[in-house]
This record gives structure tokens, sequence and C-alpha cells, in this order.
């Protein structure tokens, strides 16, 4: 696939993520998708192979969303924790959000694509993550000796798995707030150091 080096890749997506959304993977057709985005249906093979292609590249642009929706909404001298509150809330705003599209790309790339897809797409929001968390051990935010790659990943897919459940699974017998406030307080136990508990 040709890289993004022009608006009519994102017009093709947008316009897909639409589509499928109001129609489902099933009924939507690249017709469809390219009459929306106001290209050629030659157009969308020169950047998908197929349908079902699009479906790693809608979870790679969700993802891509996710981190730059963080990242704005932080400075420079942040603490961990207060990156940490951040990442929650826009996890929960992004999947309530997207619901319909998350659906999607989990049933898409289960059938069609390996999990190495799924590292693949997520790596740059891990590498990001992991980066933070070696930053809070060396300031003694976060307890010494945790390995921070694989903490990073077992944040973001607590956080995601927990805003699905809430969302996806309908699993609302509390207020969106409890859950967000409980997620964070159970990684502040984990990870914290005894000194910043007590504090």
């Amino acid at each position: 696939m040709p890289k993004q080096t022009s608006g009519k890749y994102e017009r093709i997506l947008q316009a897909a993520i639409e589509v499928i959304s109001e129609k489902g993977l099933d009924k939507a057709s690249i017709s469809d998708i390219v009459k929306k985005a106001g290209t050629a249906q030659g157009t969308f093979y020169l950047y998908f192979s197929s349908k079902n292609a699009l479906i790693p590249a809608i979870a790679e642009n969700l993802l891509t969303h996710t981190l730059d929706q963080i990242k704005g909404r932080l400075h420079w001298d942040e603490d961990f924790w207060t990156v940490l509150d951040i990442l929650i809330d826009e996890t929960f705003l992004i999947t309530e959000r997207h619901k319909d599209i998350i659906v999607l790309c989990y049933s898409g790339l289960a059938i069609d694509h390996s999990m190495e897809k799924w590292e693949t797409i997520y790596q740059p929001y891990y590498s990001w993550l992991e980066q933070i968390i070696n930053k809070a051990i060396a300031n003694h935010e976060v307890t010494e000796g945790i390995n921070s790659k694989w903490m990073a990943r077992t944040i973001i897919n607590l956080v995601e798995n927990t805003a699905e459940r809430f969302y996806i699974g309908f699993e609302q017998d509390e207020n969106v707030e409890v859950y967000k406030k409980e997620i964070f307080t159970f990684l502040k136990r984990s990870l914290g150091t005894a000194k910043k508990m007590t504090g």
C-alpha cells in the first residue's frame, strides 16, 4: 500500500469509517465508499487491495487518533499519574464515540489478520507509554524494577478492556466516572511507591 502521501488516502479512510459505521462491513460497498470520498474506484485500489484491507488501516487510524488526543492534553511537566488519568479519560471518550468501529476492527482483524498485525498497529502507542513509565521510574513515581515494556502493554490493554466492557459489553452498573476512578486507583495501588501512596 502506498504511504499516505496525499489527502486521497485520508478521504477514502474517513469515508470508509462513515459508510461502514452506517451500513456495516458486509453491506458497505467499495462504490459507496469512493462515492462518499469523491474519488474514482481505481484510486481505492491504489491504497487498499480489498474492502477487508481497510480494517487494519481503520484500527491504526483510531489508535493514532487516541494517542494524538492524549498528547494534545499534555504539556512537558506532568507527573505519571496525571498522564495515566488523561490516558484513561481519552480511552473512555474514544471508546464511547467509536464503539461500532472498535467492534468492527476486532472482528475484522480476528478473521483476516494475525496478532502480529495488532502488535505492529499498537507499537507506537506502546513505545510512547514505555518511555513515560521509564521517566516515572527515574523520578521514583512508580515502583522500581518493573518491566516498562510489558507494563505499558498491560496498562493500555487493561484500560481499553475496561472501557470496552462498559460501552460495548454494557457492564454499566455504575457511573462511568466510578469505573475510571476504580481503574486509576487499582493501577496506582499496583504501581505506586510507598512514599507516593501515603502522600
